[in-house]
C-alpha cells in the first residue's frame, strides 16, 4: 500500500496545516500585542541558538549527497565558518568566508 496514494494523505495535510496556523496564529495573533514577562524574552533568545545546531550538524556530519559518509570539505568549511564568526561576531562575514572556503575546498578535491 503506497501510503502517497491513500485518502488520508489529505487528513493529514489538513491537520499539520491547521497545527502551523494555530500555532503562528498564537504568537502574533494572541500574544502579539501583549508584553511578554522577562523570563520568556530571556528564554526566546536563545532559540536560534538551540535550532540552528540542530539543523546544520546533520548536514555536516552526515550528509547525503555522499550517503552518510564524512565529507571533509563541509567539515572544513564549518569550522572556518564557526570560528571565523566567534571571532568577528559577523555573521555575514561568517557566512561568506565558510562559502569560500567549501567552494574553494570542493573545487580541489
Amino acid at each position: 500500500m503506497n501510503f502517497a496514494q491513500d485518502s488520508n494523505i489529505w487528513l493529514v495535510i489538513w491537520a499539520l496545516g491547521l497545527g502551523t496556523f494555530g500555532l503562528r496564529f498564537l504568537f502574533l495573533g494572541l500574544v502579539g500585542d501583549r508584553k511578554m514577562p522577562v523570563w520568556v524574552l530571556r528564554h526566546l533568545r536563545y532559540t536560534a541558538v538551540g535550532l540552528l545546531p540542530g539543523l546544520i550538524a546533520p548536514m555536516v556530519l552526515w550528509p547525503d549527497a555522499t550517503g552518510g559518509m564524512l565529507d571533509w570539505p563541509r567539515l572544513i568549511a564549518a569550522i572556518v565558518t564557526l570560528a571565523v564568526g566567534y571571532k568577528t561576531k559577523n555573521i555575514f562575514a561568517a557566512i561568506l568566508l565558510g562559502g569560500i572556503c567549501l567552494y574553494t575546498i570542493g573545487q580541489m578535491v
